[in-house]
């Protein structure tokens, strides 16, 4: 690969771009120093109080305890029984019936509707009512709300005269409560005695022993790492110059994991690295998943099993290679494991669980396949957390049950890999297998109408498939790339049938034409085909095929005619060529083999294996001697192996077959005749 300045610089742009990102979002504050959870080991070194703490109970529980048992205030009107009588006795049956009914009641007491509700549920079955200077408790089991009340009175005046008589006065309208909630003074107390229940419980003295690797963080250790962890920050707040130190490691430690990234692709992956959008793509996947990760981890404990982190060597493997997708896989959890919880744990649990989905998925055809890459993934994170909490803590926890049930919510995420891989398709012009076995499907527009305009072009298209698949799988390439951009290779002819051998039927319309203009309408068909390709939105990397199954070859037949017809002449050999450009893949350069053997061993009358080895040894090298394959990493020894797959695929197709004999019938048929 020759030095790309432009590139160069444009890579060094991602790369910058990508550390800012997630050195940008990487948590800085002093929590982070102490990652701790309840009923977990503690994992740091032994901690002492490097001053007097004072041990204060949880406030949350201290709030909820005394929620349940703490009695609101209330004052009470004494006199609103006997105010309500003086307006019912205007009619002296009437007060007879109910004076007795009124005074009873709010001698024990009426209520609002919202406190008889609350009563009904025995949420308050004491209320403190204010008499005097003093405090009585009273219970609230013969109080009632001025709407029960009304219906006990009418129930005992049931006449017409004393129900007319209710509703002149508007009796319903009088009954009101007298026991009444005094806010200002429930609030006022509420808040002493919480004051009170939240004072210190205990104090632990300077240089004494808080906890020591290993121990469990009970309830109440937790309590007091928070209360440590809150008095640290309010007697020795970070300095600028600290910050400034922490802020250096994380761009130091983030750097130094994406330039090892990209020294691997350089290495390893050279020509895929420099392809457009592959580096992007690869850098953004890290990039995102990390801040998500890091919003995750701040908004729940263990929030970061809940981020699917195999997606990314699932969505690389789909598009690149399984090597390729580890070790990007290996520099995002070595990433997000500055920020989690529990490092450790977390890489080995997400490299298992990455490990395991580039193994169940190998090749993704189908959309089935992540269904069951989701479930071994289950089982991946399952077993390498549960086999980690053994190891640390001796048992299960409690909190492991949180964690598989994250584990589940991550499986169920990682299914859905297959609209990620569809959205980067149409994103960075990637193609996956699931793509191009659709596009390989006979029945396909395009294929189905080349199969019906140029049958020869179309048999000889599959032809060329098979004997490219079978080389390229040899040398390991891409297979299913190669058989189906050699299925539409030479879509171009469509426009032109007639005009090559395999469609002829007895005529041949070059008969009639000088090799110039044979050689331009031959060279046209790639032209052609990218306008077809273009048409039906094929992938670029199929275009490929079409630009580079001839490279910049020459028209050679028309070429060594004109010459031929020309000897005095100097001819311009730009008439006779194709525009190219040269093979730049394994892929292209083992269609651009195929696709010239295929057609030149249909001309053999030898079909032995010496004949088909020496056409195959001509085309091949000739092809070499040309340079046509220059700019292909294709090596000798791949060369070595396409030719022996050549020599035998060919040989298999032009075996030959036992002669049959005429059946004794046809014979005896034809003596009588």
């Amino acid at each position: 690969m020759k030095f790309d300045s432009k590139k160069i610089t444009t890579h060094i742009i991602f790369l910058v771009a990508t550390i800012a990102l997630i050195v940008y979002f990487l948590p800085r504050d002093k929590e982070q120093s102490l990652s701790y959870e309840e009923n977990r080991p503690w994992n740091h070194g032994m901690l002492r109080a490097p001053f007097e703490i004072y041990i204060y109970p949880d406030t949350a529980e201290v709030i909820d305890s005394l929620n349940k048992v703490f009695t609101p205030i209330c004052d009470r009107n004494e006199k609103l029984g006997d105010s309500i009588l003086a307006k019912v006795a205007k009619n002296n049956f009437v007060y007879n019936k109910i004076a007795s009914t009124i005074r009873d009641q709010y001698g024990k007491g009426v209520v609002t509707a919202d406190m008889y509700a609350d009563i009904e549920k025995d949420s308050l079955p004491v209320v403190r009512v204010l008499d005097g200077k003093y405090l009585k408790r009273e219970t609230t089991e013969s109080f009632v709300s001025p709407r029960v009340l009304y219906l006990m009175i009418d129930s005992l005046a049931q006449d017409t005269m004393s129900r007319n008589f209710m509703k002149s006065i508007n009796l319903a309208q009088l009954l009101q409560p007298n026991v009444i909630v005094n806010e200002a003074r429930t609030q006022s107390t509420y808040n002493d005695e919480l004051v009170r229940a939240t004072a210190p419980i205990g104090m632990i003295m300077q240089n004494e022993r808080i906890i020591d690797r290993g121990e469990i963080v009970t309830h109440k250790l937790y309590r007091i790492l928070n209360t440590y962890q809150e008095m640290i920050e309010l007697q020795s707040p970070e300095s600028d110059r600290t910050q400034w130190i922490k802020l250096l490691g994380q761009i130091l430690y983030v750097t130094i994991l994406i330039v090892v990234l990209y020294l691997y692709l350089q290495n390893f992956c050279n020509d895929m690295v420099y392809r457009k959008g592959n580096l992007l793509f690869i850098l953004l996947m890290i990039g995102l998943f990390a801040v998500g990760a890091v919003f995750a981890t701040t908004l729940f404990g263990n929030g970061n099993y809940l981020v699917p982190f195999v997606i990314i060597p699932i969505v690389i493997l789909v598009f690149f290679d399984a090597r390729t997708a580890l070790f990007c896989h290996l520099v995002e959890i070595l990433i997000c494991a500055s920020f989690a919880p529990y490092p450790l744990e977390f890489v080995v649990v997400e490299f298992c669980a990455g490990a395991v989905a580039i193994y169940s998925l190998k090749e993704l055809s189908r959309r089935s396949q992540l269904l069951r890459t989701a479930f071994f993934v289950f089982l991946a994170y399952a077993l390498s957390y549960t086999a980690v909490e053994i190891l640390i803590n001796g048992t299960m926890t409690m909190n492991a049950v949180r964690v598989l049930g994250y584990f589940a919510i991550n499986a169920v995420l990682t299914s859905f890999a297959y609209i990620l891989i569809f959205v980067v398709e149409k994103m960075f012009g990637f193609v996956s297998v699931v793509t191009l076995v659709e596009l390989s499907d006979i029945n396909n527009p395009l294929l189905r109408e080349l199969s019906e305009q140029c049958p020869g072009t179309f048999q000889h298209s599959m032809a060329v498939s098979n004997l490219a698949a079978d080389a390229v799988g040899r040398i390991g390439g891409n297979v299913q790339l190669v058989r189906t951009g050699a299925l539409y290779h030479d879509i171009g002819k469509l426009d032109n049938p007639a005009f090559f051998t395999e469609n002829q039927r007895g005529v041949n319309p070059h008969d009639a034409l000088n090799p110039i203009q044979s050689a331009e309408i031959v060279i046209n068909h790639v032209h052609d085909g990218l306008k077809r390709a273009s048409k039906a939105k094929l992938p670029s990397v199929i275009n490929d095929f079409i630009t580079q199954h001839h490279g910049c070859g020459k028209a050679k037949y028309f070429y060594i005619t004109y010459c031929q017809n020309h000897p005095n002449e100097v001819v311009d050999e730009a008439q006779f060529a194709y525009p190219g450009p040269n093979p730049t893949s394994k892929e292209t350069s083992v269609l651009m083999m195929a696709d010239a053997v295929e057609a030149a061993s249909r001309s053999l009358t030898d079909h032995s294996v010496q004949s088909i080895t020496s056409l195959v040894n001509r085309i091949i090298n000739s092809q070499i001697e040309d340079g046509l394959h220059n700019d292909s990493p294709i090596s000798f020894h791949d060369i070595k192996v396409i030719k022996e797959a050549f020599v035998n695929r060919v040989s298999t197709i032009y075996h030959s077959r036992v002669v049959y004999p005429d059946s004794p019938k046809t014979q005896q048929t034809t003596l009588k005749l």
